[in-house]
């Protein structure tokens, strides 16, 4: 089965339009996350983000990234709990410790603790969709006239590194049928046939692009592939971030943990929440409209 985080085909907008344009797009809504510490804003922007992945087709890809990202959470939480003690709702009162000192459990650094990671869940579930969603051969296309040599070895990378985790998988169920009399096969000489394997296997391919012309040096033109999805992609994305920022200039999404919690809930920040709902399924309700018409 294809790992979740594995590029699918689909067609959606994310992946038909130009990696530009899905890049911008993931990027305005997670710019919603960075510049936001009021927790309704947050979870607003992990909720779109959310449905914008299921919509594209990467159900699969937000779930996992949720599963990975639920425990981040719960580790920044305990770990701003550790170090940090202001607040003036003790929740536990604790004692001093030799290393730790005061050991005071308070509101506010839980609260702290839990924005940090809804900051994380929020970025991970934008990566996770890219994953999904960006046909990494296309980025690679648009990289290349930009530095060839890199994108090459890019390019390698991506389809290198899983036929060696697949050689791994083969050479391990390979020993194990050997049966119980056979002699145990160790870590080292697992590896080192996995070494000599790769090797002849790079051998091969730098002939294979040697005889493609790759070694000549020629400058290959930038072949354009327009999309129809690309215009209301980069729209939506001017929109999120233009309004994310002057929503923040105007106070939209206020959020003060210490000493005591103050969460702004105003109209405008709810203002805020809703444009952003709205303004992220422009995109898709465009799509759906050419695809009736």
């Amino acid at each position: 089965m294809k790992p979740a985080l594995a590029y699918s085909p689909g067609r959606s907008p994310l992946h038909r339009a130009s990696p530009g344009a899905a890049v911008a797009y993931l990027g305005a809504l997670a710019l919603v996350g960075f510049i936001y510490s009021s927790p309704l804003v947050l979870l607003v922007a992990i909720g779109v983000t959310a449905l914008a992945g299921v919509a594209a087709g990467a159900g699969r890809a937000v779930s996992a990234s949720l599963r990975l990202a639920v425990p981040l959470v719960l580790l920044m939480i305990a770990v701003n709990v550790l170090v940090s003690h202001r607040g003036d709702t003790v929740l536990v009162r604790g004692w001093e410790m030799p290393v730790l000192g005061n050991t005071d459990i308070t509101l506010e650094s839980l609260a702290a603790g839990a924005v940090i990671g809804l900051r994380v869940v929020a970025v991970v579930l934008v990566f996770a969709i890219y994953s999904a969603c960006v046909d990494p051969d296309r980025v690679l296309r648009a990289l290349r006239p930009v530095a060839r040599r890199s994108a090459m070895t890019a390019g390698l990378v991506t389809r290198m590194v899983p036929l060696a985790a697949a050689d791994g998988a083969r050479l391990r169920e390979a020993a194990a049928l050997r049966g119980p009399g056979a002699e145990p096969v160790g870590r080292a000489a697992m590896a080192r046939r996995l070494v000599e394997g790769s090797l002849d296997r790079a051998v091969d391919v730098a002939a294979t692009l040697e005889l493609r012309g790759h070694s000549l040096g020629i400058r290959p033109r930038n072949r354009r592939e327009p999309s129809r999805d690309d215009l209301p992609l980069y729209a939506t994305a001017a929109a999120l971030a233009g309004l994310a920022v002057a929503a923040a200039l105007a106070g939209a999404g206020g959020f003060r943990t210490y000493p005591r919690i103050e969460m702004g809930t105003g109209a405008i920040t709810v203002g805020l929440c809703i444009a952003v709902a709205l303004l992220a399924s422009v995109p898709f309700a465009v799509r759906r409209w050419r695809s009736r018409g």
